[in-house]
């Protein structure tokens, strides 16, 4: 089946608000199978609204409209869903009763527009917002499914899981099941050729591949009329992808992240980690501590970025900076020991670089960041040059910092010898 997502706000015209809806629902439409050809978004504006959602009836099975379900008079969306279908808007009295529980329990008097979120098309199934005032509802019309969302993230997320997804899931026949598998410090053209042949002969299950910062995802799906059979279905695919990329491969799990799979590592060896920052300035730090148990292994982290802090706090030898400068591999060796000295950790991450805009030059360009590893007194270093913002730069450095600390773990005790990255 096909699905369309159309967003309804000016405020995402105007980018005042990041549309991160359409990136949620199209990715949760991706693993229940569907196929997404269009995406929109549309401003509070009735007569463009109208000519939106009347083009998505016309072209797909089912039609994902979030937003414009507010109090306001610039809440259209529903008013226009009723209006083409030619359903009348009823009030429900159950939304109204727990729009006015909603107000009581927190306090505050409801205002006469507020009952207007209680109003709904006529035939249209009722989805409970256990997060916001205002529900969602799926209206069927002929051979579409139009399904109205709330705006905020906070109540689409959850109402969308709860009601939507099971509703969608009962539309497709038999069951879409899919596995990721996660690649880190492969480029994404390396790995295309690594699997071209997979990919020109799938059918069932199929292959896509997906670029993030650092990583590379292969997302295997399978149709088939079970969740078992799906599974058996992908289960030889998964295994020839391992046997293609070895430990390039750090997880084949949906929830598993980079940082869980380095905090993973770093618990079953019994490891502690210290991490000394200059131009990420605490990212590496704040991707480790995002990860529940990791207290367990994380002592303490520096953020040196000062030629004086890195000689005070972590021993950088004065003339290691005045020879070969903050930027260099010397210098984040020299961090990355003192680091691991200062905090008796047995792992050290230590990252320096030029994340710009200002400060390059020929010889080292923004971009250029060195990342340090020791693990049990021994050190490697790596050079890389990064593109694009600062932001950018800094979040490339912290990736790459985690694939290197992964590497080397692995490559001390599993005794595993990667290839150039």
């Amino acid at each position: 089946m096909t699905v369309e997502i159309l967003c309804v706000g000016t405020e995402l015209l105007l980018g005042n608000v990041v549309n991160t809806n359409a990136a949620y629902l199209a990715q949760k439409c991706a693993d229940l199978g569907l196929s997404c050809y269009y995406q929109g978004v549309v401003g509070d504006n009735r007569e463009r609204l109208t000519e939106a959602v009347k083009l998505a009836m016309s072209r797909s099975d089912i039609l994902i409209l979030s937003g414009g379900l507010g109090p306001t008079e610039d809440d259209l969306t529903k008013e226009t869903v009723a209006s083409l279908m030619g359903r009348e808007l009823m009030m429900d009295e159950g939304s109204r009763q727990k729009i006015a529980s909603y107000f009581e329990e927190r306090g505050i008097e409801a205002t006469e527009n507020n009952w207007k979120q209680a109003l709904i098309p006529e035939g249209a199934l009722i989805l409970e917002n256990h997060n916001g005032t205002a529900p969602g509802m799926i209206v069927k019309n002929l051979d579409t499914h139009v399904v109205l969302l709330p705006g905020p993230p906070a109540e689409l997320i959850p109402m969308f899981e709860e009601s939507v997804a099971p509703y969608l899931s009962g539309l497709q026949p038999g069951v879409i099941f899919s596995r990721t598998v996660k690649l880190c410090g492969v480029p994404e053209s390396r790995v295309e050729t690594q699997i071209k042949d997979l990919i020109d002969a799938q059918s069932n299950p199929t292959i896509a591949t997906y670029a993030k910062t650092g990583e590379v995802h292969i997302r295997v799906t399978a149709n088939a009329e079970s969740e078992k059979e799906a599974k058996k279905l992908i289960k030889p695919v998964v295994k020839e992808l391992k046997t293609r990329f070895g430990y390039d491969i750090y997880s084949t799990e949906e929830e598993v992240s980079l940082e869980q799979a380095v905090v993973d590592l770093l618990l079953a060896n019994k490891l502690t980690v210290t991490c000394a920052e200059s131009c990420t300035g605490g990212m590496l730090s704040a991707r480790l501590i995002n990860i529940p148990g990791v207290s367990e292994v994380y002592k303490c982290g520096y953020v040196t970025y000062s030629n004086k802090a890195k000689r005070r706090i972590l021993g950088v030898k004065k003339g290691t900076l005045d020879k070969y400068g903050a930027v260099s591999s010397q210098t984040a060796g020299e961090m990355a020991k003192g680091a691991a000295s200062q905090a008796k950790a047995d792992v050290a991450m230590a990252v320096t670089g030029l994340a710009g805009p200002d400060g390059g030059t020929e010889e080292k360009p923004v971009g250029l960041v060195y990342i340090a590893c020791s693990v049990k007194g021994k050190v490697t270093v790596m050079e890389f040059h990064f593109q694009g913002n600062r932001e950018k730069i800094r979040e490339s450095a912290t990736t790459a910092a985690l694939m290197l600390m992964r590497r080397c773990m692995l490559e001390y005790f599993s005794k595993v010898t990667f290839g150039e990255q």
